[in-house]
């Protein structure tokens, strides 16, 4: 591969700004995809990982956890997933592929290196942007932030959370259903990772129940043989209720009426609850044949939790041993950009390029769209490194 290799030791005071290497925060998917594009494009790299490896947060991941989006349209650019794995590739074949990426293009992040602050640096530093980790500060040509969509858990915590006396754990510690057999839990969140691990526990012999903080879509995974992925790209350019209209018509022929089974229909179709509130649908992978056959209880929002267990909204009580909080997670960007005015009230980016507002500073992986946020890496890192080479 042709480029030039540099000293990427920390100093404070850099090269002049066309040789300062870009800078990729995350040595995630995103991360990983923005350095091997911008590599191939003779550019020098430093990535910067918080973690003890690359992919990270996949290997935290609950064990059942597969991709719900095919693997041909889900491998990031340069490398396909192996024609050997299934449609929908496991967790522990994601990190494996990841390591295999990493290698392949020659990618070698600095590990267990936080990024504590990314900012404008000062008239000695050449005045771009400055990059401070826990090791070290290191101008830099250009910053690719790819840190992770859902890099912290959520810390907000549920009415009278502290009363409840059984074992409680945020969805980012749980693992499998080892240890649950025959006890009582109540998952609380039915986005993707509240509806899996409920069935989960389910399959595994847990009584579970599923409280359901707002009405969410469900969309079956696959539709007469067509993965749901695949429908999405397909309709992207459709105007947005004609597209919400044919999710709507899935999700009624596959699964009936779900409201009989305590799924309230959302305001919004599913095409607008993503692009509107960042609200991705129940993309199902067996939790509502599970609903339907008793295995899971469906129950409205928690109102409060008691001691033994928790109230709903809709003023009935249940009783639990354990209870998963599926309450989401965040990019927390605002812990370390220090730069104003790129975060939406949310905390997400407005753009993935930050424009005038602070050029050669770019984000990769914050878009919530239908058509697959590995995809969406894949063509957000190759558009990140042709920005910078035309720089």
């Amino acid at each position: 591969m042709l480029h030039t290799r540099m000293s990427l030791d920390p100093a404070t005071t850099g090269p002049a700004i066309a040789r300062q290497p870009v800078v990729v925060v995350g040595a995630g998917p995103a991360g990983l995809a923005s350095a091997a594009c911008l590599k191939q494009g003779g550019i020098d790299v430093l990535v910067l990982e918080a973690g003890a490896a690359v992919g990270s947060s996949w290997r935290q991941h609950y064990d059942r956890l597969h991709l719900h989006t095919v693997k041909q349209q889900s491998h990031l650019p340069g490398m396909r997933f192996d024609k050997k794995l299934p449609r929908y590739v496991a967790r522990a074949d994601m990190v494996a592929y990841l390591e295999a990426y990493a290698a392949h293009f020659g990618i070698e992040p600095r590990l267990g290196e936080p990024v504590r602050r990314v900012g404008v640096g000062t008239a000695g530093d050449g005045g771009g942007l400055v990059v401070e980790s826990a090791r070290g500060t290191y101008p830099a040509r250009a910053v690719v932030v790819a840190a992770g969509y859902n890099r912290v858990p959520n810390p907000e915590r549920l009415p009278e959370q502290e009363r409840f006396r059984g074992a409680l754990i945020h969805s980012a510690a749980y693992r499998n259903a080892d240890g649950y057999a025959g006890r009582r839990v109540l998952v609380v969140g039915a986005g993707n990772t509240g509806a899996e691990i409920a069935l989960d526990l389910a399959e595994h012999g847990a009584h579970t129940t599923l409280a359901l903080r707002s009405p969410v879509n469900v969309v079956p995974r696959d539709f007469l043989g067509m993965p749901t992925q695949v429908t999405s790209i397909r309709m992207r350019k459709l105007p947005l209720r004609l597209a919400d209209a044919v999710g709507r018509l899935v999700s009624r022929v596959a699964f009936g009426n779900l409201a009989r089974h305590g799924f309230a229909r959302p305001d919004l179709g599913p095409l607008s609850a993503i692009k509107l509130r960042r609200r991705i649908p129940l993309i199902d992978v067996g939790t509502i044949a599970a609903v339907k056959r008793g295995a899971i209880a469906v129950k409205p929002a928690v109102a409060r939790f008691t001691e033994a267990g928790a109230v709903f909204a809709d003023g009935s009580a249940g009783e639990f041993d354990d209870a998963v909080l599926a309450t989401g997670f965040r990019p927390a960007l605002e812990d370390f950009l220090a730069i104003s005015g790129l975060l939406d009230d949310e905390g997400y980016p407005r753009d993935w390029r930050a424009g005038d507002a602070c050029p050669n500073l770019y984000f990769v992986g914050y878009a919530n769209v239908s058509t697959g946020l590995l995809r969406e890496i894949a063509i957000q890192a190759r558009a990140v490194a042709a920005a910078i080479a035309g720089g």
